[in-house]
């Protein structure tokens, strides 16, 4: 296990990027680069061949953690604050398919999107009456924001092109039931978590719900988040639709499988209406004989 010290600040969301991450602490998004460094490298100025000790009796044993690959050496690129509110905090970051964009968003409710990993912004505007609390990129250049205000909304650019409410959309949802909310990395699934431990799976873009497990942990859920949709996480997947993790404070972690939605086969109802068309011709003919 490999870890990269950031003093005072806490990460609060990260994204990965090929051998970059942006990891969004307090009101910036810091870009780093990491790569493995192998212990040649780590001896610097040493040259020619090093003797290693051999280690005692006592240093060996399932207790010891040190990796003979060597270490992640970790490099910033640079910082860019990414909140302006008073209580500013970058809680969302994204990257897209072919590492070109960059999208966050944070407690002011403003997207923004930056060139990746220049950090040159090229989109500004307010989303959200409130804290953004997760981004999914799309094809098109379309972005699914979802806010603290109750909406998730679709964006090409910053032109609105679909804005659904929990509360106008599904009226028997009462207002700050939801507490943390997550988009799959294709925008399809909105993924909720609610103050009384409850997890759902909707469609974003009709909020139809799929999946929904009340009291899944009892108490209240502090975050969600989709397993990716990249190969890797397709492996993970197998057979289902999506996968989404919650986070309780009973401590515990918990895995929600979306099952393949049951489809009707386009060749079955192609039958069906042969099927029909030739009993209606044959009813036909038994009513009126000669009518073919």
């Amino acid at each position: 296990m490999h870890s990269h010290d950031t003093e005072t600040r806490a990460t609060m969301s990260m994204a990965l990027a090929g051998d970059v991450i942006a990891a969004g602490q307090d009101a910036s998004c810091h870009i780093l680069r990491f790569r493995l460094q192998g212990p040649d490298e780590k001896s610097g100025a040493q040259k020619g061949p090093r003797k290693r000790k051999a280690p005692s009796p006592s240093e060996k044993g399932e207790g010891d953690t040190r990796s003979e690959a060597g270490e992640v050496a970790v490099e910033m690129l640079c910082s860019v604050q990414t909140d302006f509110s008073p209580d500013a905090l970058q809680k969302a970051v994204r990257v897209s398919a072919d590492h070109s964009l960059l999208a966050t968003g944070g407690s002011d409710g403003f997207l923004r999107v930056w060139e990746f990993p220049s950090m040159k912004k090229v989109l500004e505007f307010k989303a959200h009456d409130g804290e953004i609390e997760d981004i999914a990129l799309g094809p098109e250049n379309k972005v699914v924001t979802a806010g603290r205000d109750f909406q998730c909304c679709v964006w090409q650019r910053d032109q609105l092109v679909l804005r659904l409410r929990w509360d106008e959309n599904m009226p028997g949802v009462p207002d700050k039931t939801y507490r943390y909310q997550a988009c799959s990395d294709s925008g399809t699934f909105l993924g909720l978590g609610t103050v009384t431990g409850s997890v759902a799976i909707h469609v974003a873009f009709s909020l139809q719900r799929l999946y929904y497990v009340k009291e899944a942990h009892g108490i209240v859920v502090t975050d969600v988040a989709f397993l990716p949709e990249s190969r890797r996480g397709r492996e993970l997947l197998a057979e289902n639709e999506a996968a989404l993790l919650s986070v309780a404070v009973d401590s515990r972690c918990k895995l929600h499988l979306l099952p393949p939605r049951r489809s009707f086969p386009v060749w079955l109802l192609l039958l069906l209406c042969t099927g029909l068309v030739v009993a209606t011709i044959l009813l036909l003919q038994v009513a009126f004989p000669g009518f073919l």
